[in-house]
């Protein structure tokens, strides 16, 4: 069985960013929201195409990053 959380609400952003995500702690686009654009490109896995999924889905939900908000 495993303990993994499942990245239920996060868009689907390819397995390495995810991973990355993930593994910061990061498991909802709420908690994404409290991150900025250069600390989640910081985090090995995570390029800038991820980042432009994520900013669209924080966007479909009224959030923004960090330091954009």
């Amino acid at each position: 069985m495993s303990t993994q959380p499942t990245p239920a609400s996060l868009p689907p952003i390819g397995r390495p960013a995810t991973r990355a995500l993930l593994d910061a702690g990061v498991r909802t686009l709420d908690q994404v929201a409290t991150r900025s654009r250069r600390e989640l490109l910081a985090l090995h896995g995570v390029g800038p195409k991820a980042v432009t999924i994520l900013a669209d889905a924080l966007a479909e939900r009224g959030l923004a990053f960090a330091d954009e908000g």
